[in-house]
């Protein structure tokens, strides 16, 4: 079955960095585009980055453009997100996504909290 596992969320000072992993299993993963989401307490899940089945094509959030860097590793069916300059307002649970077949697959997500 479709499986997808974060990893990497923490607690990290503003200006800070952190790198998130998802692990992608039970699918053909070159297949697909890939996107990362987040949702903040009290807020609406909000899209923070995807990238294209090769990589070649990556889109962002307003919020987070300049400061984080999606990438994909296709020969370890991983994806991870890469933040820096992290702000308080970017924590949040971070959720790795995929379509498949119009069906909607998430992650169980991993905190990440930026506070001093």
């Amino acid at each position: 079955q479709v499986q997808l596992m974060e990893l990497g969320g923490g607690l990290v000072q503003p200006g800070g960095s952190l790198r998130l992993f998802c692990v992608a299993s039970g699918f053909t993963f070159n297949n697909l585009a890939m996107t990362w989401y987040r949702r903040a307490p009290g807020q609406e899940r909000e899209l923070v980055a995807s990238i294209s089945n090769s990589g070649g094509s990556t889109n962002w959030a307003d919020s987070v453009k300049g400061r984080f860097t999606i990438s994909r590793d296709n020969a370890k069916n991983t994806v991870s997100l890469q933040m820096n300059s992290l702000k308080p307002e970017d924590t949040a649970v971070y959720y790795c996504y995929v379509r498949i077949l119009g069906r909607d697959f998430w992650g169980q997500g991993t905190q990440v909290t930026v506070s001093s």
